[in-house]
């Protein structure tokens, strides 16, 4: 091991240590102690946020040759750093999920079973260069009881900094220990390989990213991990769709934020009905800049349209492309998606009741959404506050991950003076 791992590795031991300290303290704060670091975290970020759109400044100007899509997820505005305030309120306003009883049952003996949603401990998050995840993932952490260590992209390290520091302020403001939210302090990779080595520090790594940063750490990791998705997000127009609604969806679909999970990425239209809906949509989607990667009878009605391959079909773009392909029905648009697909969301618009309720129940991806852009998956909208990512694993919590997912549980027995024969 080279020096400078060794020192990665002794940070993040330190980290994780101070964490686990902290994350005993939080596991037993009352809510409105949490609240109190959660509000002051967000007064923090609304009279510091000039502080924190200069740091972003810092982290743009020295990432050089980044997609729009890249620089997109990188940059902070006035209105982005409200909206991760108002998340962070947001999740304060939301039930503490600790304590809470998921289920209880009386046994024949007279013993009463409760299953009590309890914080996992100690979260390491890592994830690629979106500074807001750091606010969404601390806010979230502190809210269900743990402890989390961040470590973001090294383009956004400034911007995190900024950030945790805001998180940090509230913190202290609240009585509570600063340790319980924690910024990678070191760029190296090395603390990466550190967390994913932690076993027995760190209770759970959340990767939110790439499909190559899941996939090292889903390969590396001695800690169980909560995998986030690779957004390869599907729209279905049937046949039965309204034209004006499909237009507008996959528009807002694909193009409202290109560089997003929740982004469509394949388009999939009824072979009865894209004659007449398909050239306007691409009409739509040209003006707004947008590319194509079309298969042959997408083509053969938009004879302009680049030609696909198999590996375009597989591609999660991040950008302003978009793979098109013309299909026979739900059943053939749902092959498709089982065998391109993430497992991520999926979308269909129709006005066909039965063939809406036939797609959603024979997906396999976390989310389904029907007569809605693929762009509402996301942990804001579904009242969750944040989210630390989509999560498609089988076998824990999938789809936006928020305070609930954030919880494991512990059992309660209480009794009556009962004796096992």
């Amino acid at each position: 091991m080279t020096a400078l791992a060794d020192e990665a590795t002794r940070l993040l031991q330190s980290a994780a240590r101070d964490a686990r300290e902290a994350a005993h303290a939080l596991s037993v704060a009352p809510r409105p102690q949490k609240d109190a670091a959660l509000h002051a975290a967000a007064a923090a970020l609304r009279a510091r946020s000039a502080s924190v759109l200069e740091a972003n400044a810092q982290d743009l100007s020295a990432a050089t040759g980044l997609t729009p899509a890249f620089r997109d997820r990188l940059a902070l505005t006035p209105a982005r750093v409200e909206a991760m305030a108002q998340g962070i309120e947001e999740v304060a306003a939301l039930p503490d999920p600790v304590g809470r009883v998921i289920t209880e049952w009386t046994r024949p003996n007279g013993l009463l079973i409760r299953r009590v949603a309890q914080p996992i401990g100690v979260v390491g998050m890592i994830y690629e260069s979106r500074p807001n995840v750091t606010a969404d993932a601390g806010a979230l952490c502190l809210k269900a009881g743990s402890a989390v260590i961040l470590r973001g992209g090294s383009e956004s390290l400034h911007s995190a900094l900024a950030i945790h520091a805001c998180i940090a302020q509230g913190l202290r403001e609240a009585g509570l220990p600063e340790a319980a939210v924690q910024v990678a302090p070191t760029a190296d990779r090395g603390f990466v390989a550190a967390m994913l080595r932690a076993a027995g520090l760190i209770d759970l790594i959340v990767p939110r990213g790439g499909k190559g940063l899941v996939t090292r750490v889903m390969e590396e990791a001695r800690v169980p991990v909560l995998a986030h998705a690779e957004g390869l997000c599907h729209t279905y127009i049937h046949a039965a769709a309204d034209h004006a609604m499909a237009r507008s969806l996959v528009a807002n679909a694909k193009m409202r934020r290109t560089g997003i999970c929740g982004a469509t990425e394949t388009l999939l239209i009824d072979a009865a009905i894209a004659p007449v809906l398909l050239p306007a949509i691409v009409a739509d989607l040209r003006a707004l800049g947008c590319d194509f990667r079309a298969d042959d009878r997408a083509r053969a009605i938009c004879a302009d349209l680049r030609a696909a391959t198999e590996d375009d079909f597989r591609t999660e773009w991040l950008d302003a492309i978009l793979s098109v392909k013309v299909v026979d029905g739900v059943d053939d648009a749902l092959d498709h998606i089982r065998r391109y697909g993430s497992e991520h969301t999926e979308a269909i618009v129709t006005q066909d009741e039965s063939v809406a309720q036939r797609f959603l129940a024979r997906l396999g991806s976390a989310v389904g959404m029907w007569n809605a852009s693929t762009q509402f998956c996301d942990g804001g909208e579904f009242g969750f506050g944040a989210e630390i990512g989509i999560a498609t694993g089988r076998l824990h919590a999938r789809g936006p991950v928020g305070l609930e997912q954030l919880c494991t549980y512990r059992y309660q027995v209480i009794g009556t003076g009962q004796t096992r024969p």
